[in-house]
């Protein structure tokens, strides 16, 4: 199943067709750039079941999986290569038989770690207080159907579910997001 149709069951709250005023809107897509930090690939090192994670989707993407031996070379990847690693294992082994149900808490339990861990990720959260947030998808040939938002060809307006941008305003606008795991999901100590 695709991520949008789980969101769309199990979450409806969160899937929806937003739009956002262009010029009262701060967005980002690559780490490198002006509000790269929201980004899950944003180099914030986040600390789980004492384990250091290089960024938010390194740990998220392990979430996905029960089998240890995906966890841990997932693990061992940086940057894209996790992704891309990550989905070789959805195809050979599949994702965990209730990720559909677990896909938006694990999204907020690493943005909350990252959020209690990171004082350069709070103060940027802090800084876009009045402005909308959206994850930029304009560039990405799929339509934007789940996580981000594209910018209208005249750039007036972002429209799309963006959801990413939602859970980060949620996060700064009540410091915290609410989430429920099974304490399996969260265990990591044999990853070295």
């Amino acid at each position: 199943m695709h991520v949008r149709e789980y969101i769309e069951r199990y979450f409806p709250e969160y899937y929806s067709w937003n739009e956002y005023p262009a010029d009262q809107t701060v967005s980002f897509c690559k780490t490198g750039q002006e509000w790269g930090i929201f980004s899950n690939f944003a180099q914030t090192p986040i600390v789980a079941d004492g384990i250091t994670f290089p960024c938010a989707e390194s740990l998220f993407q392990i979430m996905k999986f029960t089998d240890s031996a995906a966890r841990r070379d997932i693990f061992a990847q940086r940057g894209q290569k996790l992704k891309m690693r990550a989905k070789h294992y959805e195809k050979a082994v599949g994702v965990r038989p209730d990720w559909g149900q677990l896909l938006i808490h694990a999204l907020k339990y690493c943005l909350m770690l990252k959020y209690e861990q990171s004082s350069a990720f709070r103060a940027e959260l802090e800084r876009t207080q009045g402005r909308f947030i959206v994850e930029d998808q304009t560039t990405f040939r799929k339509p934007a159907d789940t996580y981000g938002a594209k910018l209208s060809p005249d750039g007036k307006l972002w429209s799309g579910p963006n959801l990413m941008g939602r859970l980060l305003m949620e996060l700064r606008d009540n410091g915290r997001l609410e989430y429920n795991l099974p304490p399996d999901i969260i265990q990591f100590n044999y990853l070295i």
